[in-house]
């Protein structure tokens, strides 16, 4: 049995020391032979710098490491080319004095792989240097890779100013790429957020962005027959249909695919069902940017965006929506044509994202942290032993929790959102199917929770007095007629009160499906 790669980024290494590889170089094959420049946005940990390597080593002429992959005997190993590789994804710079210094050192390892020493302590003029001394010393145009070009602006995403001084730093940076086109055989560049070409990749006109090209919508991460090939035998005696919807559902319109990283860790963990990538990442972005305004929580997680708003992204203009699709917290469900150009419908990708991403949902609208694992077993004891009345008790008691500062200054408390809010990250924090503002052919429900063969539809009413609407609502409306396949339907109507910050009415009844 072939060893995990975990946390392997070079290629050879993964193919000398005998390690699990999914063979991607059919599709390294194919953007070899169209010969552009290329760019790719994937979320971290998906496997671009593994890719990016793999590139290098094909490059390079390295015969010997692909022996029973599928580009061995489709390619010309005589045809070698300087490569000239740029690594981003190493240290955090908090600004550009120390951001020069770190892109000089970067330099310097390129020049080691090209066997070329540059003068030039400036990193611009160095860069430029060495694709034209590796251009005259071997005679052949220059390959340059460049991975996590996007990192020393991320790293700085909630400081503007500092962010803003990055980008335009490195702008001045790939702008050699446009101005020696001339000596320049293949470029890719990776990184997790798709920055706007007229503010990063200004001039650059024919950097093609093949991040939702379906003909690469496989080029990083493992699809559903990946693990049923490759890693069969790691995989013996799992639930192949619980993996996938725990870790699989990421669509860039090729098979959906996994983060290899989950697959990795899972299989080492002995088939534990954890949130492995959540785990390694820092999310503190999101509390920030959700603190500069007040979202609806559900819409964020069904969002229909634009194709604009999905790849305009700077430090000038930050969409949420956009930044959430790019760092893998949300994924396109559909893609669909209008009047309007291409619409995308985004959703969770799988019940590891929905589950720790629900739970930090639930930090920023009620700061609950050490009792809030108490407050989801609760509400999950309560719908799984189908207590209705035992679910009032449970969801006035975390809201009685809530601090008062909270509530202040909160504009959804204009309305039922911010209750509906709560309510709704609470739910789909326990892993189940929850769907927002369900529309029927009389109405729309605030919320549906659908687990095994029970479906619960909630209405929320923000009143000072209790007027039983809620329920009244779903009943007068028939909300239920599109479950009546459900062998459980209850129906569930709650209404909060501004001024005592929690429940006041409360009534549910069983649907008798007759």
């Amino acid at each position: 049995m072939k060893k995990l790669p975990i946390g392997i980024q070079t290629f050879s290494k993964i193919i000398e020391g005998d390690f699990v590889y999914v063979d991607k170089t059919p599709i390294a094959l194919e953007l070899i032979q169209e010969g552009g420049y290329y760019f790719l946005s994937r979320p971290r940990r998906f496997g671009k710098s593994l890719f990016l390597d793999t590139l290098k080593d094909i490059f390079e002429g390295k015969k010997e490491l692909f022996k029973g992959l599928a580009i061995y005997d489709r390619w010309d190993w005589e045809d070698q080319y300087p490569v000239l590789r740029v690594s981003l994804g190493s240290g955090v710079e908090k600004d550009i004095n120390q951001l020069f210094p770190r892109l000089r050192w970067i330099l310097q390892k390129a020049e080691k792989d090209l066997k070329i020493n540059s003068e030039l302590e400036n990193p611009v003029e160095c860069f430029q240097d060495l694709i034209l001394t590796a251009y005259e010393k071997y005679g052949k145009k220059v390959v340059i890779l460049i991975d996590e070009y996007d990192k020393p602006i991320l790293d700085n995403i909630t400081d503007s100013e500092v962010a803003r001084q990055m980008r335009d730093a490195m702008k001045n940076f790939y702008a050699v790429i446009k101005d020696n086109d001339a000596y320049i055989r293949f470029v890719f560049i990776t990184g997790v957020s798709k920055f706007s070409k007229m503010n990063l990749f200004s001039g650059l006109n024919n950097l093609e962005d093949i991040t939702l090209n379906a003909r690469y919508g496989n080029i990083c991460g493992y699809t559903h027959d990946d693990l049923l090939t490759v890693f069969k035998e790691h995989l013996e005696g799992a639930d192949m249909e619980k993996v996938r919807l725990w870790y699989n559902g990421y669509n860039y319109f090729g098979e959906r695919v996994y983060n290899p990283f989950d697959i990795l860790l899972f299989i080492s963990n002995s088939h534990d069902y954890r949130n492995y990538w959540w785990s390694t990442g820092n999310p503190s972005f999101l509390l920030d940017m959700l603190k500069t305004r007040n979202y609806f929580i559900p819409h964020l997680e069904h969002f229909t965006a634009s194709e604009e708003i999905l790849d305009t992204f700077d430090v000038d203009h930050i969409e949420l929506i956009a930044l959430l699709w790019q760092t893998g917290y949300l994924t396109i469900q559909e893609k669909m044509q209008s009047v309007f150009g291409v619409k995308y419908k985004l959703t969770i990708p799988n019940n590891e994202i929905q589950i720790s991403l629900n739970s930090l949902f639930i930090t920023y609208l009620t700061t609950q942290t050490a009792e809030k694992l108490r407050y989801q077993e609760s509400v999950l004891d309560m719908l799984l032993g189908e207590n209705l009345d035992g679910l009032k008790e449970a969801l006035y008691t975390l809201f009685a929790a809530i601090p008062y500062s909270n509530f202040t200054n909160n504009k959804l408390l204009e309305y039922e959102g911010y209750y509906a809010s709560v309510v709704y990250a609470y739910l789909a924090s326990l892993g189940m199917r929850v769907i927002p503002e369900e529309i029927t052919n009389l109405g729309r429900i605030d919320l549906t929770l659908q687990y095994e063969d029970k479906v619960f539809i909630i209405e929320f009413k923000l009143s000072e007095k209790v007027t039983g609407n809620a329920l009244k609502q779903i009943k007068e409306k028939r909300y239920y007629e599109k479950y009546q396949s459900y062998e459980n339907i209850y129906l569930i109507g709650i209404e909060f009160s501004r001024e005592q910050r929690n429940i006041i009415g409360y009534e549910w009844e069983r649907f008798e499906n007759k």
